[in-house]
């Protein structure tokens, strides 16, 4: 018989086999770092144990960064492989206690947060083994997927006019789509239309939020339609200003349908927007080993319920 020498999981440790995989994802120490909260300096202190211990290449320099080699690649791909079973495993043991326990780390985008966060505590009363931690991340749409590294669930945001984009070694969950409705002072002229178009409000005064957000993809599909730009007057990602700013006359905005409703009340009108499909998709992302985890599963799926209340 030949001897192979040691096996495999006598050397390696799930924890460097976890950076591997971030390397193989970020493309970059300092990604990897920024993501796993660990120093750059830990980062390549994992990276070289992990060679020393297999006595093979992993990681080598490009440039002025590293990359893996076909090794590493190869190695990266069986943590993932590695890391869902290990939760599926939980999970199944967890099932068979008869309980669901453990933390789970929500990440959302403020509305979202202010949306359904308040009703998924109140269905999460009825699991008291789980504790949810909540945080808030608001980035630029393309952004999200980067965050599952360091959330189980990251709530996203993305204009329901854009193509999705790949989003590999993630699982994808809609949650729902929010319309958007055209904010205006109770006293405009335009505040009793039941709808308007853009070619009605193209000429007014925008509070808007930067380019790249959601909201400010339909201002560009607004200004493509009515055939002029949008005159923009201030901007910023701050939903509640961009209300109150509304609300005293200096100017209009694009906001969330369900997310201003409740406020809107006695403050601003919110008409919808014809001749122009106008809305955000909100989703769940996850990594596939997060989504095995029994407690992951149990919030997901009333973060999904609650959801529910406000598809359109």
């Amino acid at each position: 018989m030949v001897d192979r020498g040691p096996d495999l999981w006598d050397r390696v440790d799930v924890a460097h086999l976890a950076v591997l995989r971030e390397l193989a994802e970020h493309g970059s120490v300092t990604a990897v770092a920024h993501a796993t909260t660990m120093s750059p300096s830990a980062v390549s202190q994992q990276l070289k144990v992990l060679q020393r211990r297999l006595g093979v290449v992993l990681v080598e320099r490009a440039g002025r960064g590293v990359r893996l080699t076909d090794a590493g690649q190869a190695l990266a791909g069986i943590a993932a492989t590695v890391s869902t079973s290990l939760a599926t495993a939980e999970a199944e043991w967890q099932s068979y206690r008869g309980g669901v326990v453990g933390t789970v780390r929500l990440a959302t985008f403020h509305s979202a947060g202010e949306l359904l966060v308040p009703g998924l505590l109140d269905r999460l009363a009825a699991f008291p083994g789980i504790e949810l931690e909540t945080f808030d991340e608001d980035v630029l749409q393309d952004g999200f997927a980067a965050l599952t590294a360091r959330y189980d669930i990251v709530v996203a945001h993305r204009s329901d006019d854009v193509v999705p984009p790949t989003r590999d070694g993630i699982d994808v969950r809609p949650l729902l789509r929010e319309p958007l409705d055209v904010a205006l002072p109770l006293g405009h002229p335009l505040a009793g239309r039941a709808r308007v178009t853009p070619g009605d409000v193209i000429d007014e005064d925008w509070i808007v939020p930067p380019a790249e957000f959601p909201l400010g993809r339909v201002l560009t599909a607004i200004a493509a339609s009515a055939g002029r730009p949008v005159r923009v007057v201030r901007r910023t990602t701050h939903l509640p200003l961009m209300e109150k700013l509304v609300a005293r006359g200096h100017g209009i905005a694009l906001l969330p349908r369900h997310t201003t409703r409740e406020r809107a009340v006695g403050q601003l009108a919110l008409v919808p927007l014809a001749d122009l499909r106008a809305g955000r998709v909100v989703e769940a992302l996850l990594r596939p080993d997060r989504a095995a985890r029994r407690a992951v599963q149990v919030v997901l799926d009333a973060l999904a319920a609650e959801a529910a209340l406000y598809r359109t």
